[in-house]
């Protein structure tokens, strides 16, 4: 498929391109779809009479308030949504330039989200002091003071939220007027996603019982809703706009859409239903204002999935074929809907659910569930309490995994068993780690947190980088080819081989990062501030994770590395982390301070009566569990090592096959002219053909023979040799963009 190459008329950043604003349909329909949210989320709660902090004895702080700030909110979620479907359609639906560049409708695309991106940092600017007021009580004109609004910003996690908000909206409003290449709108659109966090962690579903289901159910419905409603009304500009690059795009933004819905309707689906029950009891959906309002949204669902199903069936074929009439038309009452469900959400987190009459105990309270008693190895076995990010992440790798093998086989190429049996048990391992009993008892108890830290920190990582997760997927995803847009092997590629990925696994960062972040986190007061509030925890586990990633991929990792090290410099960099490792550990063994004691104290556990005790015993786990995962490394290493020198032999094997042993000639005549005195044979010069000690013209020894073999390129590969892991022969450039792979790791795999 040709890509268009359409090139602003003016390069700067903030130049105005023709076409950059949305067409006037569409902007209709944009300005109709806020208004709906707008009155939707006001008129409900002034129809519900709905206040949180009503239950907490504050006055009424006006309608202006009561009714202004769910009305602001729903414009500040709708303008956020619409922001993040533009920079996703600029980053990953529309195909970029050969040159790198945005093509025309990425780069229209990118100016819409930077209109959208403004409203979105003036709404969220609004709810500061709309939430101060709101939780003061009082009227917004009395907290208007500038001097007030610092001072109380701080102290109120909605208002700091909002204010957070608006911060990620001027970084991606700004760079959406100033960047014009693909790969910086990659960066924009993953801080676009950032937005909807703060508001969401801090919100109503942080609080009380069964807070952590309530959290993560909610981050994970925000996004995909954002990434649903945004990217329609993204697709629907292009299909409304009147540019030459529109079938292009529309043949490759329509077919990835499509696919990307289904995935955010089912997500949405499932994440709704478990923060529903999680909020109210099955018996009083009926009955109850917050139950009316729950049905309701669950219709709009059920009604946006129809016309989805609508849209798989009629226009989706004909809108990638160049006719999006039909698209258009169902599309514009879709987004309505969407809009107007928004605002059923806005009013929704308005209102309380009903009083069940049971008081959470403390612990429930404090960490969203009680504890049934100590931590027996029972327990810790089989008292499983379901973490929604990490182990609905745990599952969906494994399946993605066992497809692409599957993928691999049925076209009958060979992959390692070890590779799967590797990325299987790593998957299972980050599966326990968080939602075994493992996970339910280490926000309470630092041993059994410490515990999860090294899974998640060293044995995870281990495990999922011997996978060969890059290499699988290089294997299986389809090639774009010379002229078809890039798709996800080649963002794979470009991520792989980016700046930035070769800056985080240099050794002089990945180290420091993985052994450093022990001390930072545990021993500056981060921890301390971190167990009060669960999106920390969340925070934490990504982390670990993340810097474990880094430090092992280079190190043990089959997959293709921007940095190849030495089998002897990466047992090197292992053995240099392993003091620092067992000094942490000693060090929390030793220590006299109770970190977080605070927090263990207000939890009052009784079978937790000494935690300074409960801290020693995680230092000892920290500093003993080191060795598992430097045994595992080692192994690895041992294995790898000995395998290069398998496909080395291999290799020389083949080449002595094809040239007749030429290298072992070379090798026997040149000891056999030192033993007789010969003089070496050189090949004969052009200039001096009968000049003493050269030979007929023509002839060459079989030392230039064999050095001539060695210093022939072929495809940019040296004769004899794999290509590198990683390069272009080795993944991405065969005929007709199918991936190169050198037989030495076809042999490997086969084994």
């Amino acid at each position: 498929m040709a890509q268009a190459t359409v090139e602003p008329a003016d390069p700067r950043p903030g130049a105005r391109a023709p076409g950059t604003a949305p067409p006037s349909g569409v902007g209709g329909i944009v300005g109709l779809g806020i208004l709906v949210a707008v009155v939707v989320a006001g008129g409900l709660t002034a129809l519900t009479g709905a206040r949180p902090v009503a239950s907490l004895g504050l006055p009424d702080p006006g309608t202006l308030t009561s009714v202004g700030l769910p009305a602001v909110r729903a414009a500040a979620e709708s303008f956020m949504v619409l922001t993040i479907g533009a920079t996703l359609f600029s980053a990953f639906l529309a195909p970029p330039q050969k040159s790198g560049y945005l093509d025309a409708a990425g780069y229209r695309s990118l100016r819409t989200a930077s209109w959208l991106a403004a409203g979105w940092v003036a709404a969220s600017l609004l709810l500061v002091p709309l939430s101060v007021a709101d939780a003061l009580g009082r009227p917004v004109r009395d907290v208007l003071d500038p001097g007030l609004l610092v001072s109380l910003v701080p102290k109120l996690a909605a208002a700091t939220s909002w204010a957070l908000t608006a911060v990620v909206a001027v970084v991606v409003l700004v760079g959406c007027r100033t960047l014009l290449t693909w790969g910086w709108s990659t960066v924009l659109f993953g801080v676009a996603l950032l937005g909807p966090l703060p508001v969401a962690l801090t919100g109503h579903s942080s609080a009380g019982g069964a807070h952590d289901i309530a959290t993560d159910s909610l981050v994970l419905h925000v996004l995909a809703a954002s990434l649903w409603v945004g990217g329609l009304l993204a697709v629907l500009a292009l299909a409304a706009a009147r540019g030459s690059d529109r079938l292009t795009a529309l043949a490759t933004a329509v077919p990835r859409f499509s696919k990307l819905a289904l995935v955010c309707w089912l997500v949405l689906a499932v994440t709704g239903v478990v923060n529903a029950l999680v909020r109210i009891p099955l018996a009083d959906l009926f009955g109850s204002t917050y139950g009316a309002l729950i049905l309701a949204k669950v219709a709009a669902l059920v009604l946006l999935g129809a016309i989805g199903a609508v849209h798989r069936r009629s226009t989706v074929d004909a809108a990638s074929r160049g006719e999006p009439r039909a698209l258009l038309r169902l599309g514009g009452v879709e987004v309505l809907l969407m809009l107007a469900t928004i605002g059923l959400a806005v009013a929704l987190g308005r209102s309380a659910p009903p009083d069940t009459g049971v008081v959470p105990s403390r612990t429930a309270v404090v960490i969203g569930y009680d504890l049934d008693g100590p931590p027996t190895l029972e327990r810790l076995a089989f008292d499983w309490r379901f973490d929604l990010i990490f182990g609905s992440a745990a599952i969906v790798m494994a399946v993605l995994y066992a497809v692409g093998v599957r993928r691999m086989r049925r076209r009958g190429d060979a992959w390692a068993t070890g590779r799967t049996v590797s990325w299987m048990a790593g998957c299972a391992l980050l599966l326990i780690a968080t939602s075994s009993g493992i996970g339910k008892y280490s926000p309470a108890m630092f041993s059994v947190h410490m515990g999860e830290h090294m899974m998640l920190a060293m044995l995870v990582p281990i495990l999922l980088v011997l996978g060969a997760p890059v290499t699988l997927a290089l294997r299986t995803l389809p090639a774009a080819g010379r002229t078809g847009p890039p798709g996800p092997r080649e963002w794979i590629l470009a991520g792989v081989h980016s700046p930035v990925a070769r800056w985080l696994s240099h050794p002089l960062v990945s180290l420091p990062l993985f052994v450093g972040s022990y001390y930072a986190l545990y021993f500056s007061g981060l921890f301390a501030t971190a167990l009060t509030e669960h999106w920390a925890h969340v925070l934490m586990n990504v982390h670990f994770l993340l810097v474990g990633f880094l430090f092992f991929w280079p190190i043990v990792g089959v997959d293709p590395a921007p940095r190849r090290l030495q089998p002897a410099a990466r047992l090197g960099i292992v053995f240099a982390s392993v003091p620092f490792h067992a000094f942490f550990g000693v060090a929390l063994m030793s220590s006299n301070n109770v970190i977080g004691g605070d927090f263990y104290r207000t939890l009052a556990l009784p079978w937790l009566s000494d935690p300074l005790r409960d801290q020693q015993l995680g230092g000892g786990l920290a500093w003993a569990s080191g060795e598992v995962p430097l045994l595992l490394v080692v192994i690895a290493l041992l294995v790898q090592w000995s395998r290069q020198d398998e496909r080395s032999a291999r290799r020389d094997d083949r080449r002595a096959d094809a040239d007749g042993d030429a290298d072992l000639g070379a090798y026997n005549a040149m000891l056999r002219r030192l033993a007789t005195g010969e003089p070496p044979l050189v090949a004969k010069s052009e200039k001096s053909d009968c000049s003493p000690g050269h030979t007929n013209r023509g002839a060459v020894t079989p030392d230039g023979l064999a050095e001539a073999r060695r210093d022939v390129p072929i495809d940019g590969v040296d004769a004899g040799q794999a290509p590198a892991a990683g390069s272009p022969q080795a993944v991405s450039g065969g005929e007709n963009g199918r991936p190169l792979v050198a037989s030495s790791e076809h042999h490997d795999n086969a084994q």
